[in-house]
């Protein structure tokens, strides 16, 4: 699932006053449909786009269970990559040669990364969600935990219905109001959908073509640097300092090279860039160096182990080995992780929400203390560390 886009927060909302979130939830659609008249949109229009919608209980359970986020990076990547969706992958690529060959020379996106978009979201099209998407755009709009994100999605939705391309009866997709082969909300479309099979219309759900070249484009506005490398494993040498790891900290590939660092196979793919080095289970598992495209990644998704394993996922597609797991300490469970936030914010740590995901915000703040307690200070909380603070 695609977390939000932030494009139309603002770009998209009419100038009149926000509906507030909350409250009954017939008075909040009535003050939506006040508010899209106001905004000029013909009466007739408003009235038949929100019709039929109600308020979906599911959305909201789905929105409160992300539990797969919890799971360390090796185990997520063995959940999500298996040798079928590598040959599916494989498959699909030559399929769709000639629209993967327009893209390259277009946007300067390797396939493999839209590929792996394709494989994760959807699974190469074939669930795409079964949510009506009006409704869960506008239940999270009504729910108070972040309307603001949602709110602009549901006139990106009037906005494709005034234009042909949504039905607020029949479009469906995931719990979160994507819509296609690749997870797309509505104002991700009007800004960035594309006719890549000259249809006369954008319709990432039926058509790959679309949805491919869409989502390239997309991932281009999110600031892609043509044909630059997003992602390489390396080999870390026993005695470095672990404290200059992390996402949030970059130094050049020659800087990494004097250190020890080298390309787990091949060489170096950019030595004239800054980059990052990540080891997402500590010094004693995975490693890779992270280079200014990971970074847009986290446009289109916010979760530090989704994005991480499809930037993987992308270069196996490409033909590269599975990574060396090596022997990491032992992580936390959920409600240790949980435990160790609330640590962590009682030291003057800002870790976000405290949800038991080991996302950048809670890497950082570990990091720092591990360097306090003279532990390595790789980012991977263990229980020496929970006991220890």
């Amino acid at each position: 699932m695609r977390f939000l886009s932030l494009v139309f927060a603002t770009t998209l909302a009419p100038l009149t006053a926000f509906a507030q979130c909350g409250g009954n939830f017939s008075s909040f659609t009535e003050s939506m449909k006040n508010e899209a008249v106001n905004a000029g949109y013909e009466p007739a229009l408003v009235r038949r786009f929100f019709a039929n919608v109600r308020q979906d209980p599911k959305v909201l359970k789905a929105d409160r269970a992300q539990g797969v986020f919890q799971k360390p990076f090796i185990d997520f990547t063995r959940h999500l990559i298996s040798q079928n969706r590598i040959n599916r992958g494989q498959t699909m690529s030559q399929k769709y040669d000639a629209i993967f060959r327009r893209i390259e020379s277009t946007y300067g996106i390797d396939r493999g990364v839209l590929l792996a978009f394709w494989a994760f979201e959807t699974d190469y099209g074939s669930f795409q969600g079964d949510f009506n998407t009006l409704n869960a755009l506008v239940t999270l709009a009504h729910d108070c935990r972040r309307p603001d994100l949602f709110r602009p999605q549901v006139f990106a939705a009037l906005e494709l219905y005034k234009n042909g391309d949504f039905d607020p009866n029949t479009t469906t997709g995931a719990w979160a109001g994507e819509i296609g082969m690749v997870q797309m909300l509505p104002g991700d479309i009007l800004e960035n959908g594309v006719d890549a099979d000259g249809d006369g219309h954008v319709r990432l759900k039926t058509s790959a073509p679309d949805a491919l070249m869409s989502g390239a484009k997309m991932l281009s506005s999110f600031g892609w640097k043509a044909s630059e490398p997003w992602l390489q494993e390396v080999t870390v040498p026993a005695n470095m300092d672990l404290s200059k790891t992390g996402s949030n900290q970059k130094l050049s590939i020659n800087d990494w090279q004097a250190m020890g660092v080298v390309p787990r196979s091949g060489t170096w793919e950019a030595r004239d860039t800054e980059a990052s080095l990540i080891l997402p289970q500590g010094h004693k598992g995975p490693a890779f160096i992270a280079y200014p495209n990971f970074d847009v990644y986290f446009e289109w998704n916010q979760s530090f182990t989704y994005v991480l394993t499809a930037a993987y996922f992308a270069n196996r597609l490409e033909g590269d080995p599975v990574y060396q797991a090596g022997n990491p300490e032992q992580g936390l469970s959920g409600a240790q992780m949980k435990q160790l936030q609330k640590a962590l914010q009682s030291k003057g740590h800002d870790v976000g929400k405290v949800d038991g995901i080991l996302g950048a915000k809670t890497r950082i703040a570990v990091q720092k203390e591990q360097k306090r307690l003279g532990l390595p200070a790789d980012a991977w909380p263990t229980p020496a560390l929970l006991q220890k603070l």
